[in-house]
């Protein structure tokens, strides 16, 4: 009886040891995957975070949460990133210009970009488009910077808000064109753009899905895009770079983790990013959302973080930012 006892507890234990087994061996991810974004509901980041998640859910096989945390510049989804386990299950879905300039305007920043985050893919670049009112009378980027030179101080300029993408791209130009055009933030694209539309600044950077019914409707004129090149959605539109070499400031929209984050699931996402911003469906949404698809391996996305970072921060010293 004790002999069969024993067997019986031994058997026991090499099958809750091989069940143990089994679930440790269970394939990446095995479970919901969470996409914390910085921003609120609507914007740029949180958009693509959904459309990419939804489509990652189903080759995965797994749900994609998006939980938006909002708050002090990113502070707040970076302390949740930071909370996590790192066990590849919560990423962050932002833009460039938030790791670049906690850095940039604050002498105390909440995090550091280089230690506490991972690139895991560059999903996509967002270009921004520098518009005017339609009652501007410049129609092309040559007849604006005339003016502008003609009139300097005398045209406004909104972004939304001080030292975002909106207004270093707008200070970065003035100073590769030579010109001054006095700037007024505001709180966000939501706002700027209307005072715009309604005469209020004369000029915003801004990007399509914010534009591009005003621009149908003949209230607002396309005068350049930020970033490198031309848009193919917008052809007749010159980059700001055919003024100004090398200039581009169109920003990336890319995916963080934890670190300490095992590499299968950095190299999983990886690749399953990069397969999902080649499918047509997700690349018509993501370029009518004004982004266009990139992947790429996380080396490229490395590189691309940091060479934005020294961007801003130059555009940053233009602007004679100043760290609180």
């Amino acid at each position: 009886m004790r002999l069969a006892s024993f067997l019986l507890a031994a058997a026991a234990v090499v099958e809750l040891a091989c069940a143990s087994g089994a679930a440790h061996a269970q394939p990446y991810p095995s479970r919901s995957i969470r996409f914390i974004v910085p921003y609120a509901a609507g914007g740029l980041p949180d958009t693509v975070a959904r459309m990419v998640g939804q489509r990652l859910a189903e080759t995965l096989g797994q749900p994609v949460v998006v939980d938006n945390r909002t708050g002090g510049s990113g502070a707040v989804a970076a302390t949740a990133l930071a909370q996590a386990p790192a066990d590849g299950y919560t990423f962050i879905v932002t833009d460039g210009p938030m790791l670049a300039t906690a850095a940039v305007l604050s002498s105390k920043p909440a995090f550091d970009a280089a230690r506490d985050f991972v690139p895991v893919s560059v999903i996509g670049v967002a270009p921004l488009y520098l518009a005017v009112n339609a009652k501007v009378p410049a129609n092309t980027l040559d007849e604006l910077i005339a003016l502008a030179k003609r009139k300097p101080g005398a045209l406004n300029y909104g972004s939304s808000g001080i030292g975002s993408i909106h207004h270093l791209t707008a200070e970065a130009m003035k100073a590769g064109l030579g010109i001054y055009v006095t700037h007024i933030p505001f709180r966000g694209s939501a706002v700027s753009v209307p005072a715009m539309i309604g005469g209020e600044v004369e000029m915003a950077f801004s990007s399509p899905p914010s534009l591009m019914g005003f621009v149908r409707s003949g209230q607002a004129k396309l005068i350049a895009i930020n970033s490198a090149k031309r848009s193919p959605l917008t052809p007749n539109v010159p980059a700001l770079a055919e003024k100004i070499p090398g200039f581009n400031f169109a920003f990336n929209v890319v995916l963080l983790a934890k670190p300490g984050t095992p590499a299968e699931a950095l190299q999983k996402m990886n690749a399953e990013i990069a397969k999902a911003v080649r499918h047509p469906e997700l690349v018509e949404q993501l370029q009518k959302a004004g982004v266009d698809p990139v992947g790429g391996t996380q080396e490229e996305a490395v590189a691309a973080l940091r060479s934005e970072s020294q961007r801003i921060t130059a555009a940053a010293r233009h602007a004679g930012l100043k760290r609180e």
